[in-house]
């Protein structure tokens, strides 16, 4: 895609949806942080059910690690590899209590030392939480990268540095929202949705979906 095709593709993008949010439900850096890590290969719908009932009984690391595994595991049992994300979640809040005075740290080199944080995760909370201009490459953004030449590349980590290079500065704090939203709701993996897409006369995808 042609650098002013990106450009134009963002700004409809965001004429579209001016102020993307995430779907994870949080009220503090925290909160997201925990949500996040809850849902590596969940979808936001079961987090959000989950932590509905979690955060008003546990909503920050003292409260959380107070819990333990197993009372952690009871709020958490109907997301995805519930036991492992149990067992991070307390060494999270365990390390946040001991080395960051219960505060989310605000670099990426701290956050990935956390149990259950890689740097997707710690994209998304520098991105969501403190405003930094970062790009989370999930499965979504990994695919819109290569699938309509915003970057292509093998790697997560080589599509999230093309796509920081390619997405001009003035839409780079939002990019990651809009990308994931539509990657999940209009071009998706199997069969896109290309007759209702917003910038489907820019996308280089040959095997369009029919009208």
């Amino acid at each position: 895609m042609r650098k002013k095709d990106i450009a134009e593709f963002f700004e409809a993008l965001k004429t579209n949806n001016p102020k993307p949010e995430t779907e994870l439900n949080f009220a503090n850096p925290f909160e997201l942080l925990i949500a996040v890590v809850l849902s590596a290969q969940a979808t936001d719908i079961s987090v959000n059910k989950a932590t509905t009932k979690l955060f008003p009984v546990a909503n920050t690391p003292e409260a959380i690690f107070a819990l333990g595994e197993e009372g952690l595991k009871e709020y958490i049992k109907t997301i995805g590899l519930f036991n492992s994300k149990a067992k991070n979640v307390i060494k999270l809040c365990e390390k946040l209590i001991n080395e960051h005075n219960s505060q989310v740290p605000q670099t990426r080199e701290e956050l990935e030392a956390l149990a259950g944080v890689g740097r997707k995760t710690a994209n998304v909370i520098l991105n969501t939480a403190f405003g930094q201009p970062t790009m989370a490459v999930d499965t979504h953004i990994f695919r819109l990268g290569n699938r309509l030449g915003l970057a292509k590349g093998k790697t997560p980590l080589a599509v999230e540095k093309g796509l920081l290079k390619a997405i001009p500065p003035e839409y780079l704090y939002d990019a990651h929202h809009w990308l994931i939203l539509h990657g999940r709701y209009t071009c998706l993996a199997r069969k896109p949705k290309c007759p209702s897409c917003l910038v489907r006369h820019l996308c280089p995808y040959k095997p369009k979906t029919a009208e």
